[in-house]
């Protein structure tokens, strides 16, 4: 796939379909290679990742770019779109295949403008910064935390699956991707809640068997089972 300028927009069916297991990893949550983690959780069947490096030991410079680049062409190899976490400059630079913001990151608007068609994934605590992610162009929405999360140390406080569905019956269509603590074990309330996907990082980056949690989770986010 290729998310570059003159593609077209992503369809909204398509985009859900992508979000059913997605990765986020980076190099500080990864007790093996950041490349040996991503082929088993590929293996596994994740449907998208994001390329998040950020945290104690994170890399800068050509070696972050070294590994970005790395990894996404793990990615092209199986046909999974591959995308980076906040720094614009970067995915352009590796042609990356989206960008996924924070609130506290470069406005999507401005986000949107740079990268073309390119996906655009939005996080999003709120009613009111959903729908702003919506008006500014946001093919997705990261929702959560949903449950306490040890991964992101600046992670707000966890809202429960109530927040898919405070979204869902606000009438917020959006393919939406929860995210924060998620396990295989909670997974499918998330996804019963509202929710598309799950997006995950030590449920997959930390398992003591990579491709076997990334398959346990794909098994159990059963797309026909969102509220959408």
């Amino acid at each position: 796939m290729s998310g570059g300028v003159g593609s077209g927009r992503i369809a909204a069916d398509r985009m859900r379909q992508l979000l059913r297991t997605y990765l986020v990893l980076g190099s500080p949550n990864c007790r093996d290679h950041p490349l040996r983690v991503l082929e088993a959780a590929l293996d596994g069947g994740v449907t998208l990742v994001q390329f998040r490096e950020k945290g104690p030991g994170a890399l800068t410079g050509e070696p972050l770019r070294a590994l970005a680049a790395q990894l996404l062409a793990a990615c092209r190899r199986r046909g999974v779109p591959f995308l980076v976490n906040d720094d614009v400059e970067l995915a352009l630079a590796i042609h990356a295949d989206g960008v996924h913001v924070g609130q506290e990151d470069e406005a999507a608007a401005r986000v949107r403008a740079r990268i073309g068609d390119r996906i655009l994934g939005v996080s999003a605590h709120t009613f009111a910064e959903a729908e702003a992610a919506v008006r500014h162009g946001a093919d997705y929405l990261g929702i959560g935390p949903i449950y306490p999360t040890a991964s992101k140390a600046d992670a707000k406080a966890p809202q429960g699956p109530a927040i898919l569905r405070e979204l869902r019956d606000r009438g917020i269509t959006l393919p939406l991707v929860g995210i924060g603590g998620i396990t295989v074990e909670t997974a499918r309330d998330v996804i019963r809640a509202g929710a598309d996907g799950v997006a995950v990082i030590s449920a997959i980056t930390l398992a003591d068997d990579v491709r076997q949690a990334a398959a346990q989770l794909y098994a159990t986010t059963d797309a026909g089972t969102s509220t959408t």
